[in-house]
């Protein structure tokens, strides 16, 4: 492909999100901007919620983990259902119960000010380390398919990446994110079955074949029940389980398209089915990643070193024009899906948790928000920087380590004021949560790695026991 037709693609593709955004944001305000005045179709919400979930990272990386880890993640996607189940039953409805505008400001009605801010300050840094992630992807593709070829630094792809985000989501905020999720959803899933359907064209293989050789291969490997295994099934089950919960139930990104909803109960049809259709989402991208390996071998063409390559080295380079076109496409709408609404969620958090936007003047909102917007993108454009220098993992590896430490506080802060009555000394809560992810990096690293994502257990576990020390029966 041409750096010119990458360039086209491109264009044509923002364009529309552009167009979208000029229609979704007519009349737009703060409140839109937060809630999208809470009018969100539950159905729009649940498609396009499948393309945030899985993002960039999934596109990439699931496919080339398979080579690594085999059909193991499908254990964690398992542990999903169950998360999610907790989520439509028991946190749903507390938040449409307190009506938040962002799910923190329920620590600061059950346990007070500092639990708050704590909460939703692990959040800001959670979602910056994986915001960070996703758009580092998308980055590193522009770089391959355009810039390498006019000798531009990688620097100006990352600021490329965030401006056009920024371009489309500063007026409508989470009500335009409801709109393009749907469609840059479609536009993933579409290039993953194209994908698919090119690479068995190309070994020669009817559908039921493909099943077959899919099912015959050691890459196929999906359940582990070796206890000292990393990839041990209940560690990877549970582990799937408490990562929805923290990634989607206390996440406010993830929450905040939820809360867009009508009623609770359009809330819960949107999780119930988004759900499920996750659940095959995943085998697809996994069987992807089986197929992308057979060709690789068939071809004689050499693995290389860094999984995450591999998809877009055959799409990009030996399955046609097509291929090409197809993945850049679902590689920029799948990280787009998960980075936009990001943006749009740190800028909520930092506003309504820390700035008391309550008390502000409409126009004085709207200048500050987008301040804040502008300030989260420059942000977001220094961590990619430093990611660049340093990452040397799978990115899926590396983002659910980061999510095991900065959102394990938060899942003990929720699980603590949700199973039990106790009050807390607030003013020692922040000491807790940061002790938490410490003692589990100690423990984890004195133990070989044996908890891999159940580190995110372990560091909530941890942070429960800590606020448990520093409670009290409320009277």
């Amino acid at each position: 492909m041409s750096p010119e037709l990458v360039i086209g693609l491109i264009g044509g593709y923002f364009l529309m999100l552009i167009i979208v955004a000029r229609l979704t944001s007519k009349g737009a305000n703060t409140q839109t901007f937060f809630t999208a005045n809470r009018k969100s179709p539950w159905y729009l919400v649940a498609f396009g919620m499948i393309g945030a979930s899985l993002s960039g990272v999934t596109f990439i990386s699931v496919p080339g983990e398979v080579g690594n880890s085999f059909f193991s993640y499908f254990q964690v996607v398992i542990g999903y259902l169950l998360g999610y189940l907790v989520i439509a039953t028991v946190l749903m409805p507390l938040y449409y119960r307190l009506n938040l505008v962002t799910i923190y400001s329920y620590l600061e009605e059950r346990f007070g000010f500092w639990s708050y801010k704590t909460g939703s300050a692990f959040f800001l840094l959670s979602r910056v380390v994986g915001a960070s992630f996703r758009l580092f992807l998308v980055a590193i593709v522009l770089q391959t398919a355009i810039f390498n070829a006019y000798g531009i630094p990688f620097w100006v792809s990352v600021l490329v990446t965030i401006l056009l985000i920024w371009v489309y989501t500063f007026q409508g905020g989470i009500k335009t994110i409801v709109w393009t999720d749907t469609l840059q959803t479609f536009f993933m899933l579409t290039a993953v079955v194209v994908t698919i359907y090119l690479i068995t064209k190309e070994l020669g293989w009817s559908l039921g074949e493909t099943i077959t050789q899919i099912k015959g291969s050691e890459l196929s490997k999906t359940f582990y029940w070796e206890w000292d295994n990393a990839k041990f099934f209940p560690k990877q089950f549970i582990s799937g389980a408490l990562i929805a919960i923290v990634m989607t139930g206390l996440d406010q990104d993830m929450m905040q398209k939820n809360l867009t909803c009508k009623t609770l109960k359009d809330a819960q049809k949107n999780v119930f089915w988004f759900s499920v259709v996750l659940i095959f989402a995943n085998l697809l991208f996994l069987s992807m990643g089986a197929l992308l390996y057979f060709y690789a071998n068939s071809k004689g063409i050499p693995i290389p070193e860094k999984t995450d390559t591999l998809y877009p080295l055959l799409a990009m380079d030996h399955l046609g024009t097509l291929a090409g076109v197809v993945f850049l496409l679902g590689i920029i709408a799948a990280a787009y899906s998960s980075a936009d609404s990001a943006l749009t969620a740190l800028t909520t958090a930092f506003c309504v948790d820390f700035l008391n936007f309550d008390k502000r003047e409409e126009a004085d909102k709207k200048r500050t928000r987008l301040k804040v917007h502008v300030g989260f993108s420059i942000l977001l454009f220094l961590v990619i920087l430093v990611f660049n220098a340093i990452n040397d993992d799978s990115v899926i590896n590396s983002i659910f380590k980061a999510a095991g430490y900065t959102y394990g506080p938060i899942l003990g802060l929720f699980s603590f004021g949700l199973l039990t009555k106790r009050a807390i000394q607030d003013k020692y809560a922040t000491v807790v949560c940061v002790a938490a992810p410490i003692l589990s990096f100690i423990i984890d690293v004195n133990t070989g790695g044996w908890f891999g994502f159940f580190i995110l257990a372990l560091n909530g576990a941890l942070t429960f026991l800590g606020l448990l020390l520093i409670s009290r029966r409320e009277e």
